[in-house]
């Protein structure tokens, strides 16, 4: 099945990706994906009948907590940590040049 990617292929490809490889490049990539080509083709002959799809191979469950609405911080308590607070809000440096 080696045979199924060509080398001409190879540089086909990577010309449309517009990617420059060089000769033994292209002999490798070619070996590399004839294998993995080959390793599809294994797969898709396996008798499959009677196993269930999915999409996950162990049980997937939520490690999140419920999303309960809780109390959040008071104005005081987030303000306490500011560098620098004005008239009961953050003070931020100006922007853009912007005057006050």
């Amino acid at each position: 099945m080696a045979a199924r990617i060509s080398p001409a292929d190879v540089a086909h490809v990577a010309r449309l990706a517009r990617l420059e490889l060089a000769p033994e490049e292209v002999e490798l990539y070619a070996s590399q994906l004839a294998q993995v080509l080959d390793y599809a083709a294994e797969v898709a002959a396996l008798d499959t009948e009677g196993v269930a799809p999915t999409a996950h191979p162990l049980p997937v469950r939520n490690v999140l907590r419920p999303d309960v609405p809780v109390p959040g911080l008071s104005r005081e308590e987030a303000l306490s940590q500011a560098p620098e607070v004005e008239e009961g809000q953050f003070r931020v440096p100006r922007i853009l040049g912007e005057e006050p």
